[in-house]
């Protein structure tokens, strides 16, 4: 699982994949820029403390680490958003250069493909809200922010990745069956989401990374130019 991970980490970075990069970045600092500008704003017009200038300095601090840390658990609803923009692509490009031989997935139509990612977007903002507020149990924040979005999230990405060849009905069918490989897999994914600034490449490394583990649990034989990684 690990090689496959480190391979799909390296093929993120590969020229094939810096347009898509560069546009999956622009797209995640300017909506991140969006919410912390809207925080700045609220803050500053919805409350008045001029006249003790003490308060106004200790709110600015609190509401800058709060939103730093919130801004931190909004990454993973992003990447939802991302889904919906840029996984057909990237899966294009992951079957064309490593499966030649496999026939080519086929793109969710744009209405289905909005409808799931915007399901997908509640849950995860369902999920880090529920984590945000764990933040006040020591020991369960960061357990618990790593344990919903290794589930939630690698339940998405390898269900569209599936949905490329087959229904959603089967996709999920063999989701379930794969449960224990999705899983772990979606807590890599979750472990990237957790560094900072490298984070920032979560959503393409896991749309890759579930490309591959879908082609890996449906017997597909990468043409990687080396040993097919072992899952």
């Amino acid at each position: 699982m690990l090689s496959l991970a480190m391979r799909s980490f390296a093929q993120v970075l590969s020229p094939p994949f810096r347009v898509i990069l560069w546009k999956s970045l622009g797209i995640t600092v300017a909506l991140l820029a969006v919410v912390w500008i809207a925080i700045e704003w609220a803050i500053e017009h919805l409350i008045d403390l001029s006249a003790y200038p003490w308060a106004q300095t200790t709110l600015s601090i609190v509401t800058g680490l709060g939103a730093f840390i919130g801004l931190g658990f909004l990454i993973a609803p992003v990447a939802a958003i991302f889904i919906a923009l840029f996984q057909d692509e990237i899966a294009e490009k992951v079957e064309a250069s490593v499966y030649p031989d496999d026939p080519p997935g086929t793109a969710m139509p744009v209405l289905p493909s909005i409808i799931l990612s915007v399901k997908f977007l509640g849950v995860v903002l369902l999920g880090n809200v529920f984590a945000l507020f764990l933040l006040l149990v020591p020991g369960i924040n960061i357990v618990a922010f790593f344990l919903v979005n290794g589930y939630l999230i690698g339940r998405e990405y390898f269900e569209f990745a599936a949905m490329r060849f087959a229904p959603p009905r089967e996709a999920k069918r063999l989701r379930k069956a794969r449960g224990g490989q999705v899983f772990l897999a979606g807590l890599v994914i979750a472990g990237v989401l957790m560094i900072p600034i490298v984070n920032l490449l979560a959503p393409i490394f896991g749309t890759v990374f579930m490309v591959h583990l879908h082609k890996k649990t449906t017997g597909s034989i990468a043409n990687w130019g080396w040993n097919a990684p072992r899952v």
